[in-house]
């Protein structure tokens, strides 16, 4: 049977197989460390967990609206106002089965055959592939380490024409962990009302935020720019709920409605007891949140500390998020091999430390390292790493 052509037109994820390698080294009863890991690893906090019981054993264990329950909107507009000033409307905001699902069901409703989708790199891998299963057309733009990832306006100017329907932003960014600054966001909005074009601000790592650094969303800068953008957010990461699939979008009525009505048409609604565990999320006590951002934040400085001292990897310390993206284009070098996913991969096999490569995030002289593991972990990951290099460099 031929597939579909939206199916052949995907591209494999570049880190399936030194994850599928990874997992097999570890059945084998190898000892190894994956620092690949796209989740917190603490629980969902408890109080969490009993409301989300709580509601099984009430009988909410029906179809909800599609869009979301109208309380766990309620909570969602109380979050908007209270850490961005923004005001928005239950016809403006949609729950999903993720963050995942809300871009997916956004591209959906807002791109037609041939429509282009400005993309900044390094990018979040799943990024180009919904754009072109909606039939959209990815432009991948790339956001220089001199630039610390990220994107200009001018380069934004120079990619847009007639076809561009938006561009995306993700601060902090998924895999760099670097944020837009105030003045970063306004300038590239002036661009983008310049042309038209709709704004995909997805947020999802905001409460994840270490040292001076502050997470502004580019819709509070203005009405102007709330109006032309679509905030992508959910409870995934900042409150270790990956697996309970509660994410949302906020954003103009028009498309927030027909993203509704293709939900309904698709998954029909988010899990209903995800949805009251999201709202004693967002209404209850934030204090794990807090306590998950300095455990983060610990790692992050020791670990970053120690990385930079490898021969062969430099990387920009991250402001956000809870991963390291490390340049490792000469430790490859030095070690004799003639690119990064082969280095990954030798690491693998002989230290048995799982990385995931740069090349699947458009970046292919970089590796991503979670830090969402246990410092023990970290620390010895890194000594497996510099012994690796002292090893092997010529």
């Amino acid at each position: 049977m031929k597939l579909a052509d939206r199916a052949a037109s995907l591209t494999p994820s570049t880190t399936l197989a030194i994850t599928a390698k990874a997992k097999e080294l570890k059945d084998a009863g190898h000892d190894v460390i994956g620092l690949g890991a796209g989740e917190p690893d603490f629980n969902t906090p408890e109080a969490i967990i009993k409301a989300a019981a709580a509601s099984m054993e009430e009988g909410f264990t029906k179809y909800t609206p599609s869009g979301g329950l109208k309380t766990l909107k309620d909570a969602i507009i109380e979050k908007f106002k209270t850490d961005q000033k923004l005001d928005y409307a239950h016809s403006e905001i949609i729950v999903c089965t993720g963050a995942k699902h809300a871009l997916y069901t956004l591209f959906q409703v807002i791109l037609n055959e041939g429509d282009e989708v400005i993309v900044p790199s390094p990018y979040w891998v799943s990024y180009p592939e919904q754009v072109k299963l909606a039939g959209g057309i990815p432009v991948i733009i790339e956001g220089t380490e001199e630039k610390q990832f990220k994107i200009t306006p001018e380069q934004i100017e120079k990619a847009a024409n007639a076809k561009t329907k938006a561009v995306i932003i993700n601060s902090p960014s998924n895999p760099t962990g670097m944020i837009y600054s105030l003045e970063e966001l306004k300038a590239i909005g002036e661009v983008c009302e310049k042309h038209d074009l709709l704004i995909i601000s997805d947020e999802i790592y905001e409460k994840l935020i270490y040292g001076k650094a502050n997470h502004i969303s580019i819709a509070e800068i203005s009405p102007e720019l709330k109006e032309r953008t679509v905030v992508i957010n959910g409870v995934s990461k900042s409150h270790s709920m990956t697996g309970w699939r509660i994410g949302y979008a906020a954003g103009p009525k028009d498309i927030i409605s027909a993203m509704t009505n293709l939900a309904s048409h698709s998954t029909s609604n988010p899990a209903s007891m995800a949805q009251y565990g999201a709202i004693e999320a967002y209404r209850g006590s934030q204090e794990p949140v807090e306590a998950m951002r300095k455990a983060f934040e610990s790692r992050l400085n020791e670990t970053y500390d120690l990385l930079v001292q490898i021969p062969g990897f430099s990387c920009i310390k991250p402001q956000g998020a809870f991963y390291l993206f490390a340049n490792a284009a000469e430790a490859a070098e030095m070690t004799g091999h003639d690119s990064v996913d082969a280095f990954v991969e030798a690491l693998l096999e002989e230290e048995k430390v799982a990385l995931v490569p740069g090349s699947g995030f458009g970046s292919p002289d970089h590796v991503r390292l979670s830090y969402a593991t246990s410092q023990d972990l970290l620390t010895e990951a890194i000594s497996r790493m510099k012994r690796f290099m002292e090893k092997h460099k010529a």
